[in-house]
């Protein structure tokens, strides 16, 4: 073996060693954090109750049942029955599905586009930063409700339709977040000594600009996915969600609000309380996630 293989052996040994550190590091970061571990539990148990769940209690969702509607919870319905004869607990289950799925695929996107356009923005400046922000102001001045109305009077609501409605929102005050990393970290001396190495731009950004926007990206983009179930359920609370017999915590929850007088409390509270668990548990995780990956940094 040459000199040179043995070095870059050396090299890869050490850096396999760093990184498993740095992995550690982040692993013991979380797990004394408590309370973001049993957020962790928390958010588990809601995603087996949803995706698993149906696999072990089968109900029918597809049609309605009016000879059933609005019993109470019994041994045949534990969480009692909807207006529609529909067993309660199924329909949290299948709504679940939507809310949960909705939630994770906006956070992604919205994350992922606002990551790609901040940095560009932010780094390159100049006359590209100053259009770029523009579009991202101009689109923000619209009223997203109305947006919302309009595209549902036009079109057939579909779970992808409103993904892409509210990531089409939600990315827009992460580019704005990411350019504002983006151009304070661009000033920062390592970043202008690579500069004046002649490292390309596009390797700045995936070394040394990307990485060290993690920590805010992490946080933002659970954040988005806490903020996109709640704007899900307050579109089904307002009756421009996925038509029947799909549905989400929101639908459920309107129907409940509006029988609330009627003592149906099976209707509004477990899906209320499962909107309210599943948003805490997002944001903590979110909180600790910054953590960690600050922590993994730390070991860079």
């Amino acid at each position: 073996m040459t000199t040179t293989q043995t070095d870059r052996t050396t090299v890869d040994v050490v850096e396999t060693d760093h990184r498993v550190g740095a992995l550690r590091v982040a692993l013991r970061t979380f797990v004394a954090n408590k309370l973001a571990v049993g957020s962790l539990v928390i958010l588990i148990l809601i995603i087996l109750f949803c995706f698993l769940g149906p696999l072990v209690y089968h109900t029918n969702q597809t049609s309605a049942q009016l000879l059933l509607e609005n019993q109470p919870p019994s041994p045949q319905h534990i969480l009692g029955t909807s207006p529609a004869g529909r067993d309660e607990l199924g329909r949290l289950m299948l709504g679940g599905q939507s809310t949960i799925e909705l939630g994770l695929a906006v956070g992604l996107l919205a994350s992922t586009f606002g990551l790609i356009w901040g940095t560009v923005s932010g780094f390159v400046g100049g006359f590209v930063d100053s259009v770029m922000m523009r579009i991202v102001d101009a689109l923000l001045s619209i009223p997203f409700l109305f947006f919302v109305i309009l595209l549902a009077s036009i079109v057939r609501p579909t779970l992808w339709l409103i993904i892409l409605v509210i990531s089409g929102v939600s990315w827009l005050s992460t580019a704005r977040l990411v350019r504002g990393e983006t151009l304070s970290l661009k000033t920062r001396d390592y970043v202008i000594a690579a500069a004046g190495f002649g490292t390309p731009r596009w390797r700045l950004i995936a070394r040394h600009i990307v990485p060290n926007v993690l920590g805010v990206l992490v946080v933002n983009g659970t954040l988005k996915v806490a903020d996109a179930i709640l704007t899900f359920a307050a579109l089904g609370y307002l009756g421009l969600s996925i038509p029947p017999p799909a549905t989400n915590w929101g639908e459920i929850l309107a129907g409940g609000v509006n029988n609330i007088f009627d003592g149906y409390w099976w209707q509004l509270w477990p899906a209320a309380v499962l909107i309210v668990l599943t948003v805490l548990a997002v944001n903590v995780l979110g909180d600790a996630l910054r953590d960690v990956v600050e922590a993994r940094l730390s070991q860079r």
